[in-house]
């Protein structure tokens, strides 16, 4: 049977360590004297493997984003956008947090195979998506696609056996025993579920999420990329640094 994919961008942060004058998402990569936001890197790396209908998750401020992307035909894609709204119990100077975020979308990708993927990431292979989903079993029901990453304190560690096996994800890890991080994140409809109904019971720490559904006995899987390439860029330290090490940007 053939699953129905569906992409899932979170893009509702307010962007206050970069403090720019327009959302983050639209940071701009140049290249062959070309004008490409940072988030059309991971639209591109959903579009080449296969995904269809992408969501983009946002704030009531992101109107330049919507511009920008707009209903997605200029892709070849369809987009849609969901608000994330701030909840009561909220402070005002950040969003409600990623959980919530992905959760934000639930009416849209429940029942769907969700390709999850982050606005400020760039990542190899082009189609990184369809790598990790072809090395999954349909029995998985939370692939992570696992990189080596040049910060792991600053991403989330996964904890994996030989067979790929996901046993535990320590979030920003003060002990850095190895570099092995997730850089985006498949998921099946149980996961969707698992998701909704932790965060409507007040559970907000995405990561803890997955580890409640890993102690549950749900199915993580981590595909580990030994040749991938990922790079988060949410500092000007981060966008610096890819600049001066890495020629990854001429891949995408």
């Amino acid at each position: 049977m053939t699953e129905e994919l569906i992409g899932l961008i979170p893009a509702a942060g307010k962007g206050l360590r970069l403090r720019l004058p327009y959302p983050k998402e639209l940071y701009p990569i140049i290249r062959d004297n070309r004008y490409k936001p940072v988030s059309q890197f991971v639209v591109e790396n959903l579009i080449a493997s296969g995904v269809n209908h992408i969501v983009f998750v946002i704030n009531e401020t992101k109107h330049q984003l919507i511009g920008f992307f707009g209903d997605g035909h200029r892709f070849g894609c369809n987009f849609s956008y969901v608000v994330q709204e701030n909840r009561e119990d909220e402070s005002q100077s950040t969003s409600p947090g990623l959980g919530h975020a992905l959760n934000s979308a639930y009416h849209l990708i429940k029942g769907k195979t969700v390709c999850f993927g982050m606005a400020d990431t760039l990542m190899v292979p082009g189609d990184v998506f369809r790598q990790v989903l072809i090395q999954s079993k349909m029995d998985d029901e939370v692939i992570l696609a696992v990189f080596t990453s040049d910060h792991p304190e600053k991403g989330a560690k996964v904890c994996m056996e030989k067979d790929g096996r996901v046993t535990k994800i320590v979030d920003k890890p003060k002990e850095i025993d190895h570099r092995h991080t997730w850089g985006c994140i498949i998921w099946r409809p149980a996961f969707t579920e698992f998701l909704n109904e932790q965060i409507s019971s007040g559970v907000s720490d995405f990561a803890d999420v997955m580890n409640h559904a890993i102690q549950k006995g749900m199915r993580f899987r981590g595909v580990y990329l030994s040749e991938g390439i990922y790079s988060d860029l949410g500092t000007y330290e981060e966008i610096v640094e890819l600049e001066k090490k890495h020629g990854s940007l001429r891949q995408l």
